[in-house]
């Protein structure tokens, strides 16, 4: 079933918003909309993020799932981006010294669904993903 693409909303959770305020803003370079003393409004590849201050709690331990040999955080989340621009991301982050959980590579090279992926954490330790498809009609492919 084809429909149009539109814009998601997520809200996540941070305990210090000024850290990550800076770091959605100046690493992952999300315009900034409306704001309030607890929580920012960001625009991420066209989708509304929004951080929410939230009280730090006992550490959680990451959890993750062994995918491809490699331990995917879950939960997570991100974008599906063109190829191109995935590409100059991940470099533009590299650059700026995000560490990654797990560093940008191709998988099922070759076949169908062939997608670019890389997660790194922001600084609440919320999972992200950005994902290309080289052919992105084959996003939801068997």
């Amino acid at each position: 079933m084809a429909t149009e693409v539109t814009p998601f909303h997520i809200a996540i959770p941070v305990h210090n918003l000024a850290e990550c305020r800076q770091f959605y803003r100046e690493i992952l370079n999300c315009e900034e909309g409306r704001s309030s003393d607890h929580w920012v409004d960001f625009n991420l590849f066209g989708h509304q993020l929004v951080i929410h201050y939230k009280a730090k709690s006992e550490e959680e331990e990451l959890h993750t799932n062994a995918v491809d040999g490699k331990n995917v955080p879950v939960p997570h989340y991100g974008v599906v981006l063109p190829w191109d621009t995935f590409e100059s991301f991940s470099k533009e982050l590299k650059t700026k010294g995000v560490t990654f959980v797990i560093e940008p590579y191709v998988r099922f090279k070759g076949e169908t669904g062939e997608q670019a992926t890389m997660f790194f954490l922001d600084p609440a330790g919320n999972a992200l993903e950005f994902k290309a498809f080289k052919d992105v009609s084959q996003l939801f492919a068997k």
